[in-house]
């Protein structure tokens, strides 16, 4: 997980939780929403880096 997705999911998560915990439903739905977009960011993240790593094997980048 990159820096910026780890800051953005928790605080997300800590928006979420304020939102809760003080009764604003649209606190709390803007949090889960940071979160959630800064999850799927990560998922993203790991799958370019997937294909990176699967074409520098197939060129053979991997050896040297």
């Amino acid at each position: 997980m990159g820096f910026e997705e780890a800051k953005d999911k928790i605080a997300g998560k800590a928006k979420e939780a304020f939102g809760k915990v003080t009764g604003d439903k649209e606190t709390e739905a803007e949090g889960a929403a940071q979160a959630a977009s800064a999850g799927a960011k990560e998922k993203v993240n790991d799958a370019v880096d997937s294909v990176k790593g699967a074409v520098k094997g197939l060129k053979g980048d991997g050896d040297k």
